[in-house]
């Protein structure tokens, strides 16, 4: 638990069972952690979608909750630099491209440029993660705020914090920070801060191979850092409509597996937070969405219709087509007609005795209210061929 730093206070910790020390699960990272070292894998690539718990305070306009699903992807295992990280960052750049969500950047760092900034500022070392939970305020609060936090609670001076704020002032596409980066000499004076830049000007070089353009690198971005151990990344929507925070976000966290596996074994990953996104989708999609998926209701006129529609929806199900009927043995045409329009389906077929006797049946468009009589033998092509006009 002490890798989950002042978040360790949103933990369900379930105290008095039988003597055993037991919580509900925080995140899917920790456990896929345990996963890796209790089956003795030095390499590993999955995704995973599952229910986590928070002690939190639910805001549901904003997707949060204290129960709630995320969807991980991670890569576990030795890899050349950036590699693992470029083809995570197309991954989350195509899932957004799909779900069309709208303008959304993903927005990077590396945990090492934030411990270059805090010692190129004068910071004591040990200050780092107090200096970086301010700094982690800065996409909430204006600068103002976060200084006087920095300078009047955590006691730094004023001279710190300024040159603190020209750090973090600093974003822009990948190559266009790199070049700007290179040319002020902002991290000349120290070495590890430059070998980390040339690993951020491969993974600018990947992304260019991979065609991924929607990239930010900015260096106010702090997050995880009680286990990230290199790039971090998080995804925010460009729209000020949707204050849900980061809808994904993750990074490198080389030293966690080792905790439980006793050595080392790099791995980078990240988490979509799926109900933030459903919350967006639901607000852009409202008047559109259907809870019912059925493409056609089989309906019937007059008694003794039952077998009929069975055997119609038989032959539908088959094709792949979504249908259903109405569990009734007669129900009235009216009370059809209200099921299919409350639930949105577009399409009708009635069946009665004069139908089955001519070999037809009828198909109705709900939103035309167009009809037209199809032989039997025909109708399932006809169907699949309206529905994919839609």
């Amino acid at each position: 638990m002490g890798k989950y730093g002042e978040e360790s206070k949103l933990i369900y910790d379930l105290a008095d069972q039988g003597g055993e020390l037991l919580s509900l699960r925080y995140d899917l990272t920790v456990p896929f952690a345990r996963y890796m070292a209790l089956k003795k894998l030095a390499n590993f690539k999955r995704f995973h979608i599952g229910k986590v718990y928070r002690r939190d305070t639910p805001q549901i306009s904003k997707g949060r909750y204290r129960e709630f699903y995320q969807c991980d992807y991670d890569i576990a295992g030795v890899c050349s630099p950036m590699i693992a990280e470029a083809e995570i960052l197309l991954i989350i750049s195509e899932v957004l491209k799909k779900l069309n969500l709208g303008g959304c950047s993903t927005i990077i760092n590396h945990r090492g440029l934030l411990g270059a900034m805090v010692e190129l500022a004068g910071c004591e070392a040990a200050r780092f993660k107090t200096v970086c939970s301010s700094i982690d305020k800065l996409d909430k609060l204006p600068w103002e705020e976060v200084r006087a936090e920095l300078v009047d609670v955590k006691g730094l001076t004023n001279e710190q914090a300024e040159e603190l704020h020209r750090f973090t002032e600093l974003k822009g596409k990948p190559k266009e920070l790199l070049k700007r980066l290179k040319e002020e000499e902002q991290f000349a004076k120290h070495t590890e801060a430059t070998e980390i830049l040339s690993q951020i000007e491969l993974l600018a070089e990947y992304l260019d191979a991979l065609k991924v353009d929607d990239v930010i690198f900015d260096l106010s971005l702090a997050r995880g850092l009680d286990y990230y151990t290199g790039l971090v990344y998080e995804v925010k929507l460009k729209d000020p409509k949707y204050s849900v925070g980061s809808i994904a976000g993750g990074g490198r966290y080389d030293d966690l597996i080792g905790m439980f596996a006793g050595k080392q074994i790099p791995a980078v990953g990240f988490s979509f937070g799926i109900e933030r996104i459903f919350t967006i989708l639901e607000d852009k999609m409202q008047g559109k969405l259907n809870a019912c998926s059925t493409k056609v209701l089989v309906a019937s006129i007059g008694k003794g219709m039952v077998a009929e529609k069975m055997k119609i929806c038989r032959e539908l199900w088959e094709a792949g087509v979504e249908c259903e009927l109405m569990y009734l043995d007669s129900p009235k045409p009216q009370k059809q007609l209200s099921y299919a329009l409350d639930n949105a389906i577009p399409f009708m077929i009635w069946v009665g005795e004069q139908e089955v006797k001519d070999g037809l049946v009828k198909l109705k468009t709900m939103s035309t209210k167009d009809e037209v009589l199809i032989p039997r033998s025909e109708f399932v092509a006809n169907i699949k061929e309206c529905i994919a006009k839609m």
